[in-house]
């Protein structure tokens, strides 16, 4: 059960906090900074002027997953090369092609495998993985190697997996527009939400804690407006469970809006119904949680504008996560910026959730 007079007691979060969460999940600023910082030592933009055959971005399990899919959103149909995301190496694989992998395992052995496969075929690789283990092994000396350098726990580097792809893609310009290397602004955002985050702040001041309760006690549905906030939705799903284990549905809108037994229960929830339960069969307590709709949106249109146009209706009891207020139109990459801002709110959420149930153990 939720206690929700915990995420009102900053003392007693801390308390039961015992492992530092939330001190990591307020560190995606620094793991921006750090990684890019380390990219640059790796000779990263050495690949400036060079135009892949494909760009492959290996999907392992962890923040490596989430990261491939905000990175191939963020590039689009305009990217000028094909993106192919893959488990492994694909059996093509050549020295025409660059690959970018993150993993927080050293001892990822599929992973090892495909590094090696990778470099022995001639491919660029850029590789964010700790320095010791088989990964980092398997390309030693033959690929760019971003170690971490600021721990966090399990599910909390997606920063610092999302800086590597960037700081790699824009070197081989592969954006419509380039990033700096430093990535700055991007860093600057992550610390500017951080600090919106903190456990001193009331809940109507700090929009994790908000998301947190919002989605207590519900199945959460996070559906995105536009492909990038599909693919935070899809990482803010994989966080909910990992932090409060909380099964939630992720999805592009016009693909959930033709999920009309969802649509049955939204409606039939917001009404006050909860069609999930069966007073004679559903013993007190063991009913599913009613659904929740949150909305996430990257882009500059409205989103309700959009939502209209996609679903053909409107989603009147939807929360509506769309940061203009916190990155305002017109800002130069302000897509790229709001989905790190809510990749990095739902991960803060989660964690708040975790540590109000009791999910997060102590450590």
């Amino acid at each position: 059960m939720l206690d929700d007079t915990l995420l009102a007691d900053p003392s007693a979060l801390a308390a039961i906090d015992t492992g530092g969460v939330l001190r990591a999940a307020a560190t995606a600023g620094a793991q921006v900074r750090s990684a890019a910082h380390t990219a640059e030592e790796a000779g990263v933009a050495t690949l400036a002027g060079h135009r892949p055959r494909a760009l492959v971005l290996l999907r392992r399990p962890g923040a490596s997953a989430s990261a491939a899919g905000i990175l191939a959103a963020l590039l689009g149909p305009a990217c000028p090369v094909p993106v192919v995301i893959a488990d492994t190496a694909p059996s093509w694989i050549g020295p025409l092609d660059v690959v970018i992998a993150h993993t927080a395992d050293a001892t990822d052995a599929e992973l090892a495998d495909a590094v090696a496969r990778s470099v022995r075929r001639g491919a660029e690789v850029v590789l964010s993985a700790p320095g010791d283990g088989p990964v980092a092994s398997a390309g030693a000396g033959r690929v760019r190697l971003i170690e971490p350098r600021i721990p966090v726990p399990p599910g909390l580097d997606l920063p610092r997996a999302l800086a590597v792809g960037l700081v790699t893609v824009s070197a081989l310009e592969l954006l419509d527009s380039p990033l700096d290397l430093g990535l700055d602004a991007l860093a600057d955002q992550l610390d500017a939400e951080a600090e919106r985050n903190q456990p001193g702040h009331e809940p109507f001041m700090n929009p994790a804690k908000a998301l947190a309760l919002r989605l207590a006690e519900h199945t959460p549905l996070l559906w995105g407006t536009d492909p990038l906030a599909a693919a935070v939705a899809g990482h803010g799903a994989a966080a909910l469970a990992t932090h409060a284990g909380v099964v939630a549905h992720a999805s592009d809108i016009g693909q959930a809006g033709t999920a009309t037994g969802l649509f049955r229960a939204l409606t039939a929830a917001a009404a006050g119904n909860d069609v999930f339960h069966d007073p004679f069969d559903d013993p007190p307590g063991a009913e599913a949680p009613p659904p929740r709709l949150a909305l996430l949106a990257t882009g500059e249109e409205d989103p309700e504008t959009v939502t209209l146009r996609r679903t053909g209706r409107s989603w009147p009891s939807a929360d509506l996560l769309h940061p203009v207020d916190e990155i305002a139109r017109g800002t130069r990459h302000a897509p790229l910026l709001r989905a790190a801002v809510l990749a990095s709110r739902c991960d803060v959420a989660a964690v708040y959730l975790g540590l109000a149930t009791r999910t997060i153990e102590p450590a």
